[in-house]
């Protein structure tokens, strides 16, 4: 488990209250009550929040859940029919009408401009509209606007879809897609908020200066994660009983977070002050925080584009790219899985079928299979053949 001292926390904490643009998600047991009703109780102090931020001269992106329990709720419908994918669609469609006439009833009253970005996974994977995503935002916070972001649920195919493909996902829920919207906007803060207070760790746990974590009557909270390590995956497995995340996607996005170069905050957002104490300073939730940053195209490799196919490659070839940064040659290829064109992103694995790295491919998988088949006739020329060049090629952490 990633261990900690006060110094470190502190330094964490000052980043927060120096933070000029954030992006904050809702979960939906902080947007929703247990009836599938906008919860007014939560919902209006965040609100209050986000606009004294904002007055503050701070920029704010807001990454809301909530849409489906409130269109089930409206249309009038019992849990067990929301387990198909098309009546999700459908309740998706119907609540978020109703989840931005919240928004704009709340923002309204304290003089904040909102808008609606509905996002797909196209607009990840694809760089020409990966880009022409932060070329709106941009001017939105130019604006003086509050863009208010949500998966296009009523339109995203991508869960029935991508089983038959052997596609990877982009995004599956609010936590990571908030954390790609941040990366994106190059942002300093990424704020989670849910029902719980942070990354719980076991009574007893100790810091870097041997005081206990941080406890109450029930739970530790860690305060600050330098590292996400197997150990802390291990603490987090398990989704929430409400939406489709849980701590483990969490952890998931405050990497992403890590590697932009910011530091992502996970806390209860179901107490009112929450967001006035993590900008202020003060200890509250779990803090993620790296010196290490990527650069925004391999961000975008690692993270954001959709996998569309693999290489699986020999142990020579393995070494060749972990260890002497090299490009992937036909040579050191065993086989391909599944279709891909030409600037595709595809996974590198081993011959145990172990994702080590992803990248973006110099030909289509036919051609690709050409060059592979060619080398057993001349393999001196086998070598010439570059399928995914150094400078397009992305390690992946264990």
């Amino acid at each position: 488990m990633e261990k900690t001292g006060r110094p470190e926390t502190g330094a964490a904490r000052e980043r927060l209250r120096a933070a000029r643009r954030i992006v904050v998600k809702l979960g939906t047991s902080v947007v929703t009550g247990a009836g599938g009703q906008v919860s007014s109780g939560h919902l209006e102090p965040l609100v209050n929040s986000l606009i004294n931020l904002k007055r503050e001269g701070r920029q704010v992106v807001l990454v809301s859940s909530g849409a489906v329990g409130l269109g089930a709720r409206h249309l009038e419908l019992k849990p067990g029919r929301l387990g198909d994918v098309v009546m999700r669609q459908a309740c998706a469609a119907v609540g978020q009408s109703l989840l931005m006439h919240a928004y704009e009833k709340l923002f309204g009253a304290g003089g904040v401009k909102i808008a609606q970005v509905l996002l797909t996974e196209d607009d990840f994977t694809d760089r020409g509209r990966y880009s022409t995503l932060r070329r709106t935002m941009e001017k939105l916070l130019k604006l003086n606007v509050l863009p208010i972001v949500n998966e296009n649920d009523a339109v995203s195919i991508a869960e029935l879809q991508y089983l038959d493909e052997g596609r990877t996902r982009v995004f599956s829920d609010n936590d990571r897609l908030a954390a790609l919207v941040m990366s994106k906007l190059d942002a300093d803060a990424l704020v989670l908020l849910s029902d719980v207070d942070g990354l719980l760790g076991r009574r007893g746990d100790k810091t870097e200066s041997g005081a206990p974590v941080k406890t109450d009557d029930t739970v530790n909270v860690i305060p600050v994660v330098n590292e996400i390590t197997p150990e802390l995956k291990a603490l987090a497995l398990g989704p929430s009983v409400g939406g489709r995340g849980g701590m483990l996607t969490k952890l998931e996005a405050a990497r992403i977070a890590m590697q932009s170069g910011g530091v992502a905050v996970i806390a209860n957002g179901q107490k009112s002050d929450t967001l006035g104490r993590i900008f202020s300073g003060e200890e509250i939730g779990t803090v993620f925080v790296s010196q290490s940053r990527m650069a925004g195209k391999r961000r975008w490799i690692a993270y954001a584009a959709g996998v569309h196919g693999r290489f699986i490659v020999n142990d020579g070839a393995r070494e060749a790219i972990v260890k002497s940064k090299a490009s992937l040659l036909s040579s050191g290829v065993v086989r391909i899985e599944n279709r891909f064109n030409p600037l595709d992103v595809v996974g590198i694995a081993d011959n145990e079928g172990k994702e080590f790295a992803r990248g973006i491919a110099s030909c289509a998988s036919a051609e690709a299979e050409r060059l592979i088949h060619e080398k057993g006739r001349n393999e001196a020329d086998a070598r010439k053949h570059i399928l995914i060049t150094r400078d397009n090629i992305v390690l992946l952490e264990n």
